[in-house]
């Protein structure tokens, strides 16, 4: 292929994701799925010309930079006020039990349909499928009512911090001796993680609020994915530091005090904010919907005809189901619909899978799987946000008549009462 028509093809992708996404708003079904789609039409174009390109490193690099810009994206969308404490308590104890207990459990169904196969290494394949998509549930949640969508927004971003925190804290201390070893491993790798996060946060923001160039944007996302990667070759929670940054963007009034008021301008980090929001909607747009376009390229369908691959998806449908809504029943308690049935899987999960080492890899696992668990997880999110609009114009329409009809009151009390005056 030609320079210039790779070109073309990337422009065209892009379009066609823009309308896709307005599409999206309009219908309520997942940009992502259409996008998957997009990409296994783009390889059977491939295949029908006897083009093969490899196309996983190109996966995992997209997959690496658009982690690190959905955690930002969603930091920057989570503010921290006393009014916001139930929600951020209540989805943080959702999202945190519901992804150990759905990985727990799917790793048991795992170890039934792949024998002798050690729990630990089944635990490592449960993790991804236990994780929900911010990168999904963030633009999808537009049309729901302000407190149901911070709430789904808090909800997916801490799932999404809390899976890659796991996943990768168990693969590096999977060999460890013991319980007493993984808590110090894990209460130090975090606190550590966190001083660092705190100090670089402050130093960072003070650094680009006195950087005059108009070019300083991108210049320091590029620090924070230097940032993440160097601090991932140390086994750090580097997640930490991209969330840092965000929620002290988004937050410095709460989150300056002392001699930090003094050093950092309140009035120089509303405007970065407000520039540094609207390059990270762009960015994580673009990477998106390259990620999810050449991970439908790379897809195997020979796998989605083997039935246990529906059964075995099928389970672990049922698993992050049924712990919603336990979770939400007991929790939130009142109004969780359509909020359990928004779980969906997405780029994280996808990141994840392929991520998992050589020497921890089952060839007997299929990863058709989860591409069966991403799509269906999407097509019920799509559902339920359909039935909730459906409802909320149901309920506009049959309040219409009420309001009328209330008004209709005071112009015949006003006509008895001429008819009195007349009398």
């Amino acid at each position: 292929m030609s320079a210039y028509l790779f070109v073309i093809s990337l422009c065209v992708v892009v379009i066609i994701s823009f309308f896709f996404s307005l599409l999206a708003k309009k219908t309520n079904i997942p940009s992502v799925l259409m996008l998957i789609l997009l990409g296994l039409g783009i390889q059977q174009l491939l295949m029908y010309f006897g083009l093969e390109p490899e196309y996983f490193n190109t996966l995992e690099v997209l997959g690496i930079v658009g982690l690190i810009m959905i955690v930002l994206e969603a930091a920057l969308d989570l503010e921290l006020k006393k009014e916001k404490w139930p929600i951020i308590w209540k989805s943080f104890v959702i999202a945190f039990v519901s992804l150990g207990a759905s990985s727990v459990l799917i790793a048991f169904v795992t170890q039934l349909f792949i024998q002798n196969l050690d729990f630990l290494s089944s635990l490592i394949y449960a993790i991804p499928f236990s994780i929900m998509s911010s990168a999904i549930i963030i633009p999808s949640v537009s049309n729901l009512a302000k407190d149901k969508r911070e709430f789904m927004i808090y909800e997916s971003t801490f799932s999404d911090i809390l899976g890659i925190m796991a996943f990768y804290f168990l693969i590096e201390n999977i060999d460890a001796s013991g319980a007493g070893e993984v808590a110090f491993a894990l209460g130090s790798n975090i606190l550590i993680t966190l001083i660092i996060s705190v100090i670089l946060s402050y130093a960072l923001t003070y650094v680009i609020q006195n950087i005059k160039t108009e070019a300083k944007f991108f210049l320091f996302l590029a620090v924070l994915v230097l940032l993440y990667a160097v601090a991932k070759l140390f086994h750090l929670s580097s997640l930490l530091i991209i969330l840092m940054f965000g929620l002290l963007l988004r937050n410095h009034k709460v989150l300056l005090w002392g001699r930090l008021e003094k050093w950092l301008n309140d009035d120089a980090i509303d405007g970065l904010f407000e520039n540094f929001k609207m390059i990270t909607i762009e960015s994580s747009f673009l990477v998106r919907t390259f990620f999810f376009v050449v991970f439908g390229i790379s897809l195997s369908l020979t796998s989605l005809v083997n039935w246990e691959v529906w059964m075995m998806s099928g389970l672990f449908l049922v698993i992050l189901y049924v712990i919603r809504y336990i979770m939400f029943f007991s929790v939130e308690r009142k109004d969780i619909f359509p909020q359990i049935f928004l779980a969906p899987r997405g780029l994280i999960s996808i990141l994840l899978f392929f991520a998992i080492p050589e020497e921890y890899q089952v060839p007997e696992f299929e990863s058709g799987a989860l591409l069966v668990v991403i799509i269906c997880s999407s097509l019920i999110m799509a559902w339920s946000l359909i039935s909730e609009t459906s409802k909320a114009k149901s309920l506009t329409k049959t309040k219409a008549p009420e309001s009328a009809s209330t008004n209709d009151l005071p112009i015949e009390g006003s006509k008895l009462s001429g008819g009195e005056i007349d009398k």
